[in-house]
């Protein structure tokens, strides 16, 4: 990653754009300006951005909490695959019509941020793709109700909506029941409800049963046999570990010589990757985004000060950082069938040990805080240079994954 002045001057969170079918469509990226009336590099800012979602990749919604930056990112002209939110407050200013009509003249497709006070001009409303409504001021609103009195009628007519701030499956549920085009947020509170039990899903039964086998080097036969129980599960693990973000030079052909080309230790660290992203429900999909993220960027910060062996725990500390979800049960009970070095065991049992602040400051970033992130940064002595460069970088490593 690239150092640009920018990234010690800004913190950065993330959240996933969630579809309609439970899929993630997007990445939220939102950038808090350290020092809100400095002067800062907007070019920089999208250059970095770019780094991590290049032009042809996914889509990246930028979320800049700050007047001025957003000022500046707006005439710095962004790519097309960067999709800017616009304040309702700006659009609605008589300063900011043009730069608007110009961004959607050259293609850049704007979502407009809260509810405006006052109607939009008639100029500006098609500049919009959608609107982003919080779910705590849209309560009021069920299924296909009407708007509320002194809502601009045409925003309501010809926007969809996005809801922001979901904090669990049953606000997601709700959310599409309205009508909501995606949800933004992290339904991941309360994301296990009575689907099921673990051991009505297969695969991760095969997956835990795979770790501890590798955990105890068994024979290469014994653990072809267990794979061969799922082989939808061994085409992903094959596909996983000659991906880019793996950085082998040679292809891995078969699962017996994966384990001769990376040993039992990598290996686990890969089976530990697809247990996070194993389940087949679809509400579970934002829980495995935010497993592989926290995965790669706690590895990514521990490249920092740590060594081979506090990487290699830190992404398994991220990847089964919700498996309590996914399986519906306690850590306590977890950890008892899925062998883990004792330092992640103290982070995920009890949020004890040398880790917890590492996982904190993750957690720090999935939330939209300015105060939350300074205060776990400072907990570990990191610069935000240093920081936002693993943020970018992990996302990047974690696109090549999906």
């Amino acid at each position: 990653m690239t150092d640009h002045p920018i990234l010690n001057q800004i913190a950065l969170s993330y959240c996933p754009v969630i579809d309609r079918n439970r899929g993630v469509c997007a990445t939220r990226l939102s950038v808090f300006p350290l020092n809100p009336s400095q002067d800062l590099d907007a070019r920089g800012l999208l250059d970095a951005i770019a780094e991590a979602w290049p032009v042809g990749g996914p889509q990246v919604w930028v979320n800049v909490l700050g007047e001025r930056l957003l000022r500046e990112l707006i005439n710095a002209q962004p790519a097309t695959h960067i999709l800017i939110e616009i304040p309702a407050f700006m659009a609605t200013d008589p300063e900011y019509l043009e730069p608007i009509k110009t961004l959607h003249a050259n293609g850049n497709e704007l979502l407009l941020k809260g509810r405006p006070f006052k109607e939009l001009p008639r100029e500006i409303l098609p500049c919009f793709k959608h609107s982003i409504i919080d779910f705590d001021d849209d309560r009021r609103l069920e299924g296909n109700a009407p708007a509320p009195a002194g809502l601009p009628e045409g925003v309501v007519r010809t926007i969809g909506h996005i809801q922001s701030n979901i904090g669990n499956v049953d606000a997601m549920e709700l959310s599409f029941r309205r009508g909501a085009t995606a949800v933004l947020g992290w339904p991941i509170d309360d994301a296990i409800t009575t689907s099921g039990k673990a051991s009505d899903q297969p695969a991760l039964q095969v997956i835990v049963q795979l770790i501890d086998q590798v955990h105890k080097e068994a024979e290469i036969d014994e653990l072809e046999s267990t794979l061969k129980r799922d082989p939808a599960l061994a085409y992903k693990l094959m596909r996983y570990i000659n991906s880019p973000a793996f950085g082998l030079s040679v292809e891995i052909s078969s699962f017996r010589h994966a384990i001769m080309i990376l040993g039992y230790q990598r290996l686990k660290r890969w089976l530990a990757l697809l247990l996070a992203t194993a389940s087949k429900d679809p509400n579970m999909r934002p829980v495995m985004f935010a497993s592989v993220r926290r995965g790669m960027l706690l590895e990514e910060l521990a490249r920092i000060s740590g060594d081979d062996e506090m990487r290699s725990e830190l992404f398994i500390c991220g990847v089964f950082s919700l498996l309590d979800r996914m399986f519906h049960q306690p850590f306590s009970e977890l950890l008892k069938t899925i062998p883990v070095p004792e330092r992640v065991f103290q982070v995920l049992s009890d949020g004890s040990g040398p880790y917890a602040a590492y996982l904190n400051l993750v957690k720090a970033m999935e939330g939209q805080t300015l105060d939350e992130i300074r205060e776990s940064a400072e907990a570990l002595f990191m610069s935000f240079a240093d920081i936002n460069r693993c943020v970018l970088k992990a996302m990047a490593n974690a696109t090549q994954l999906d």
